[in-house]
């Protein structure tokens, strides 16, 4: 049976992902959760729950490792991550350091610690949940400056990616970076962006899951590693039109630029 790492799977795109690929896709899927107990509602014959990961330690990739002790996977999925909206005049330290943490220092523990346990091997796939806003090529003054620390932990984000695709090209592991589509989750309810779900053809999490998915199983592979992707297309990203233009457009899956 395939196998599918999920880390940060307790809740939005995590979670779905976790079902679909248990449910859809027939895999064994181990989820990772903070919390020293498993979330209830998610029992799944398919799931296996590793408990005690948080990525904000620098044991995360150790820890997780270790649980998978002597097993090997075919997709480590991260989406774990945290967004804390920021205005100029009004940065947050703290809010930032753990934005930059989730985001684009623990997947590069992560990443290594399950590489040397030979969880990861020839023909695994890597992909690290990022966004469009870590586009620096996207980002247009209509929008504004501010979310420092959200945008610029994408960025860098994308950039682990892109360096882990050079360090894992020759043991045959694929590495990319995705913006898995604009979401309705209580991530983005909580800093008020709720207030764009329909204007910005905002996706219900299972949908983002199942489009998600499908890209990774269908379609990604070693020739793509490296690279930055929307799976969906260009529907909800904002500043498509104005700064690619809007003959680019595009449903389905968009190679994003840096």
């Amino acid at each position: 049976m395939p196998s599918t790492l999920i880390v940060g799977a307790t809740r939005g795109l995590g979670k779905e992902l976790a079902l679909y690929y248990a449910d859809n896709l027939s895999h064994h899927v181990y989820a990772t959760s903070r919390s020293s107990d498993a979330p209830t509602g998610l029992s799944h014959g398919n799931i296996t729950w590793l408990r005690n990961i948080d990525l904000s330690k620098s044991s995360c990739g150790q820890d997780l490792a270790t649980s998978l002790h002597g097993k090997t996977i075919d997709n480590c999925i991260i989406t774990a991550g945290y967004f804390a909206t920021e205005d100029f005049g009004h940065a947050n330290w703290d809010d930032e350091v753990k934005m930059y943490t989730l985001s684009s220092v623990a997947p590069v523990f992560i990443v290594q610690e399950l590489v040397k346990a030979s969880t990861l091997v020839q023909g695994s796939k890597v992909i690290l949940v990022s966004s469009e806003s870590g586009s620096i090529t996207l980002r247009h003054e209509q929008e504004g400056g501010g979310n420092f620390g959200h945008h610029g932990s994408k960025a860098a984000l994308n950039m682990v990616a892109k360096q882990l695709s050079f360090d894992l090209k020759d043991r045959g592991i694929a590495v990319a970076s995705v913006h898995p589509s604009f979401m309705r989750t209580e991530m983005t309810k909580s800093v008020g962006f709720d207030q764009f779900w329909e204007a910005g053809g905002a996706l219900d999490p299972q949908d983002a899951a199942r489009i998600l998915a499908d890209w990774i199983e269908k379609v990604f592979s070693l020739e793509q590693s490296g690279t930055y992707w929307a799976p969906r297309g260009t529907r909800d990203i904002g500043n498509w039109d104005v700064v690619m233009g809007k003959s680019t457009a595009q449903e389905g899956p968009v190679q994003l630029p840096w």
